[in-house]
């Protein structure tokens, strides 16, 4: 595994956008759900997958699993099987997702953020469920259907306008 310069420069910088939507609170969307906040800190991981393939999505996300460990609110987050190891796979399914998603960028780029988003979501909450944190899958349905459907839009929304934008500098 061979990282080019513009891999490594593009990892730096989406790891760094990541911190910083979390650092300053912009990564949170207030929404009107018992929730009351979709996060957003995701978004970088599953773009870092897109542009620049899978080694590159997988480490944006390790960047965005350590911010989640290290900054913890909570007993559940500082468990690094379940702030970590989930959020290493956000860019890896978004590549392929992406890739394999068919020939139109649109299409191809809400599958990407759906299937990026999920990952997220259902990762950090099964393992939850799996180290105990949470009592049930039922619990960790719920809270995946009042955290994931507005993540999931948020993400459609910003990966296909950014993923166009891109389209024509940057994707093959």
């Amino acid at each position: 595994m061979k990282l080019t310069t513009r891999s490594i420069v593009i990892t730096g910088m989406l790891g760094a956008l990541t911190i910083v939507l979390g650092a300053t609170g912009l990564g949170l969307i207030p929404v009107p759900t018992p929730a009351g906040r979709a996060t957003i800190l995701h978004i970088p991981v599953i773009l870092a997958g897109i542009l620049e393939g899978p080694v590159v999505g997988a480490l944006v996300g390790l960047i965005f699993g350590l911010y989640s460990f290290l900054t913890a609110p909570s007993a559940l987050a500082a468990d690094p099987l379940v702030s970590v190891v989930p959020r290493f796979f956000i860019g890896v399914v978004a590549c392929y997702v992406y890739r394999l998603g068919g020939k139109n960028i649109y299409w191809r780029s809400a599958l990407a953020a759906i299937a990026g988003t999920l990952t997220n979501t259902v990762g950090f909450l099964g393992m939850a469920v799996v180290r105990g944190y949470l009592p049930s899958w039922q619990v960790a349905l719920g809270l995946a259907t009042l955290h994931g459907v507005p993540e999931i839009i948020l993400a459609v929304i910003i990966v296909v306008v950014l993923v166009k934008a891109f389209q024509k500098k940057y994707l093959h």
